[in-house]
């Protein structure tokens, strides 16, 4: 048996989840928490095996609070990625808010619930139908399912999965909601222990890059220790050290395992300029296609 835990039940991080580590002849148990910092510490702490993810989606780009948890707060390696659609639809009751022929009352809903990264991707919905509407921010997409559930008769919705509205006995007002059809979600599995149970013949790796605060060029350096051995990099992302105003340290997604020749020495040169150099992970990279059944 494997353990994994993720943002609450029936949310796009369980419904991931569920498509990445089920159906591999182990048994998985899952434990759901509201806040992305449990997650990540019921691994750091031992209570599961891994910690399932999500860290940049197609509309809204990086999330940050869990790309900064996972360089400052942890120290979880990443042991595998792979993307999950985002597909948003409009919860609530709908003997609630509909009319007589069957549409949608948009004038009867008050409020809008959802995960703020969610809510995001369904902005040019909400302003289109639900302008009039109060938007809150919530844990996860799944609480604000429940929330509804608990509060009816209030013309409270939520923006959420169907697999919430089926388990708590709401309708789908309105699917596919999101301002995108191309909307994915990519997620980081990160625990201590290598994650065999999948192959992939992708492989990426990525690590953190701090520069040396005094080598003029430091960045066009690091590109170049990459760019000349034609190895990829699929993401460049800049973050704050946290230590001192505008100081930077770069996360780079590598299409490359460290398991080559070119990669370490491309990572040797780096740290040759005085850069430090932190390797988050060298990990197996799977396709929604590769993965769904």
């Amino acid at each position: 048996m494997i353990s994994a835990s993720c943002l609450t039940k029936g949310s796009t991080s369980d419904e991931a989840a569920r498509l990445m580590l089920n159906g591999l002849g182990v048994e998985i148990r899952y434990e759901y928490h509201r806040m992305i910092a449990d997650v990540f510490l019921s691994t750091a702490e031992g209570r599961t095996d891994y910690a399932v993810i999500p860290i940049e989606n197609t509309i809204d780009g990086s999330v940050s609070l869990h790309t900064d948890w996972l360089v400052d707060e942890v120290n979880l390696p990443i042991q595998a990625e792979w993307v999950y659609p985002s597909i948003q639809n409009l919860i609530g009751a709908s003997a609630e808010l509909t009319e007589t022929d069957g549409s949608l009352a948009y004038g009867r809903i008050v409020k809008v619930m959802s995960h703020p990264v969610a809510m995001a991707q369904c902005t040019q919905y909400l302003k289109r139908h639900l302008p009039h509407a109060e938007l809150e921010h919530v844990g996860s997409t799944s609480e604000a399912v429940r929330i509804v559930r608990d509060n009816p008769g209030r013309g409270w919705t939520a923006i959420g999965q169907v697999s919430a509205a089926a388990d708590n006995g709401l309708d789908v007002l309105e699917s596919a909601v999101t301002d995108h059809d191309n909307n994915y979600t990519r997620f980081l599995l990160v625990g201590p222990k290598p994650f065999a149970l999948r192959t992939s013949e992708k492989h990426k790796t990525t690590i953190l890059v701090t520069l040396p605060e005094d080598y003029p060029g430091a960045l066009h350096q690091v590109l170049s220790a990459f760019s000349w051995r034609r190895i990829n990099l699929s993401r460049i992302e800049s973050r704050p050290t946290k230590k001192k105003l505008g100081n930077y340290y770069f996360l780079i997604d590598i299409e490359m395992s460290t398991d080559t020749v070119l990669l370490p020495s491309a990572i040797a040169e780096i740290e040759a300029i005085g850069c430090q150099v932190r390797v988050l992970g060298s990990y197996p990279s799977f396709s929604f296609e590769a993965l769904r059944p």
